[in-house]
């Protein structure tokens, strides 16, 4: 919900990139809706059929992340019970989206590079490669720039991720929308 010329060109940019399989990364404040934009974008391409498997990256401890990316084989580890199919996997034709991508650490952000150049990912424990076909559409509340600086992001993730960006300003740079939004969640 909005009118604002911020709000209008976020909007314009998303149904620009929406029929192309590029990845698109949203920035901005928490809070200014970047999940909303990311479903919105999903329901708008060709992959509208197929799943949107959403990751807060920041929620994921640092021991668990590959297994909740690529999966785990049974018996990969003592609590191994079965296999089980990772993010990627699920979101397989369809929209992966990676929140606070920004949260990452270096050895996992150099994991998911593999598998954004490659297209395939191989489970904890595992031994073949699956191959995956999925739109990644993250999301960062940092500057990602700065990061690279400061040697906390890698800049080669940082320029696979950054094909599209799309910047969602906060609800405090448009006013106009205010009234729109005050309306739509009277009831």
């Amino acid at each position: 919900v909005g009118a604002s010329s911020a709000f209008n060109a976020a909007c314009h940019l998303l149904r620009r990139v929406a029929p192309t399989s590029a990845t698109v990364l949203f920035t901005g404040e928490s809070g200014v809706g970047k999940e909303m934009f990311a479903r919105m974008l999903h329901r708008i391409s060709p992959r509208q059929g197929q799943p949107f498997v959403a990751l807060n990256c920041a929620a994921i401890p640092e021991t668990l992340v590959e297994s909740e990316l690529f999966g785990v084989e049974r018996g990969a580890y003592t609590w191994a019970a079965q296999s089980r199919a990772g993010r990627f996997e699920r979101a397989h034709g369809g929209t992966l989206f990676l929140d606070e991508i920004g949260t990452l650490s270096l050895v996992a952000q150099g994991k998911l590079l593999r598998a954004l150049q490659e297209g395939e990912v191989e489970r904890v424990g595992g031994t073949r490669t699956i191959a995956v076909d999925v739109r990644v559409v993250a999301a960062t509340n940092v500057d990602l720039r700065e990061a690279v600086r400061a040697g906390t992001f890698r800049d080669d993730l940082y320029y696979r991720l950054n094909v599209f960006p799309i910047h969602l300003p906060p609800l405090r740079e448009r006013p106009d929308d205010i009234p729109l939004l005050a309306k739509a969640f009277t009831f």
